[in-house]
């Protein structure tokens, strides 16, 4: 069964895989440090990229609230 990630721990895992492919590793690598697919590590990327942890807190607090939006809204 899948794992849900909080996004405090998305992000943190994110910064690590930045850190891997700085040192010269690949995405394979970056992923397999983090135990996550390259899907999941692209998906993430894409979601989360630029985001602190705080601000990572209030959109996923926003999507709640607002359950008709369907993540129209980019910070």
């Amino acid at each position: 069964m899948a794992r849900k990630h909080k996004p405090e721990e998305i992000i943190g895992k994110l910064r690590e895989a930045e850190i891997v492919l700085a040192q010269g590793g690949t995405v394979a690598d970056a992923c397999r440090r983090i135990g996550v697919t390259e899907q999941s590590y692209y998906r993430w990327r894409k979601e989360y990229g630029g985001l602190k942890m705080d601000q990572a807190r209030r959109m996923k607090e926003f999507e709640k609230e607002t359950p008709g939006c369907g993540g129209q809204f980019q910070i």
